[in-house]
């Protein structure tokens, strides 16, 4: 028994040694190297922008997947700022006020030196669309609920690949014209997305990289030319603001009195201006605004240009003042109010009831005005 199992082992063992031994029937065949073209010497781009290659572009396949995002991102307290050229207005800086993932909206203001303008930003159904910008926005209030305007402008949309186009309301052509440009700025060598938007007069092109966000845009008109290249971006930088609170004195006269206010993103702004309004006034003789115990219900600039400001029932009970100082601490509220949205009128409630104390009746509805004539500059 033990000798055939020897010879069966041997058997298996020379059947191995064969199977090895043989040739491979199916030679590997070598690519014939196609002929080599010498590379065009690069044009250098007098807007910093330069195509690139498929060579050059490493991550075009990770290109296809990104979404719009990867090009708006949400950087809480921090400052981007723009270096322009070719006309006054073309530096700006821009903040991020307000966010709400939830709904996907985003709120900025944008200030060029001249004006300030907040910016509300959707990010639905692979678009990103600026659906309400109001000008001249000195105060700071939340617009994210607000209504999309009816030519709600559309900046991106996907796919974010060359080709992609679309129309904006007022007829202009916009549409992804590269998406493999490099472009050149202080802050570094970014790989962006090209936007182009053609007018009946102009061209427009905007840069927008992943992970930051518009890096540049250039306007071209006839022969003008008009830059705005991204330079830096302040991180841990809240928004500050200077304000003018109105104070009453014991001399029956209202004096003004300027505080640096600091709002971060997603601030809630009443509840910055009552914690301001409550701190220590720097002379004793200036009149409280409102006791530590009232609070600011609500806060806002109506559609018919009227602040509307509702306190707790602690604003009277707790104001401790004559009829002539409760006159002199509504009309500094109304100044303080109207001066920071920069309007006439301000409607004053409590608990969204009329005003109502021993002294001052205001009807339903009823405002007051600003008035400067008592303060003391």
């Amino acid at each position: 028994m033990r000798k055939n199992i020897l010879i069966l082992c041997l058997l298996m063992s020379i059947l191995l040694l064969a199977g090895c031994g043989k040739k491979n029937t199916n030679p590997q065949v070598t690519p014939t190297p196609g002929p080599t073209v010498p590379a065009e010497p690069e044009q250098p781009s007098p807007t910093g922008a330069q195509s690139q290659t498929e060579e050059d572009n490493t991550d075009n396949g990770k290109k296809g997947t990104l979404t719009i995002e990867d090009y708006y991102p949400i950087l809480e307290d921090t400052e981007y700022v723009y270096e322009g050229i070719g006309m006054e207005y073309a530096s700006f800086t821009v903040f991020m006020d307000y966010f709400d993932t939830d709904v996907g909206r985003y709120q900025t203001r944008t200030d060029n030196g001249g004006t300030v303008t907040a910016k509300v930003m959707e990010i639905k159904d692979g678009k990103l669309s600026m659906i309400k910008s109001v000008g001249e926005a000195y105060y700071r209030d939340n617009l994210l609920d607000t209504e999309e305007e009816k030519d709600a402008e559309i900046l991106l949309m996907e796919p974010l690949v060359k080709g992609t186009r679309w129309t904006l309301p007022d007829g202009s052509k916009r549409y992804i014209s590269n998406d493999k440009v490099k472009v050149e700025t202080d802050l570094g060598s970014y790989d962006a997305i090209e936007v182009t938007t053609e007018t009946a007069d102009s061209t427009t092109k905007d840069y927008y990289t992943p992970g930051v966000g518009l890096i540049r845009s250039v306007f071209r008109a006839n022969d003008h030319e008009v830059v705005s290249t991204l330079s830096e971006i302040k991180k841990n930088t809240p928004y500050i603001q200077t304000v003018d609170f109105y104070y009453p004195d014991t001399d029956e006269k209202i004096h003004v009195v300027q505080k640096e206010i600091t709002f971060h993103t997603n601030d809630v702004t009443r509840l910055v201006l009552e914690k301001a309004v409550k701190e220590k006034v720097l002379k004793d003789n200036y009149v409280p605004l409102i006791s530590t115990n009232t609070k600011i219900n609500s806060l806002y600039l109506g559609k018919d240009h009227i602040v509307y400001v509702d306190f707790s029932k602690e604003f009277i009970e707790e104001m401790q003042a004559g009829s002539g100082f409760e006159q002199l601490i509504l009309q500094s509220i109304t100044n303080t109010l109207g001066s920071y949205y920069g309007v006439k009128e301000v409607c004053i409630t409590v608990d969204e009831e009329p005003y109502e104390s021993g002294h001052i009746l205001l009807k339903e509805g009823e405002t007051l005005k600003v008035n400067m004539d008592s303060v003391v500059q």
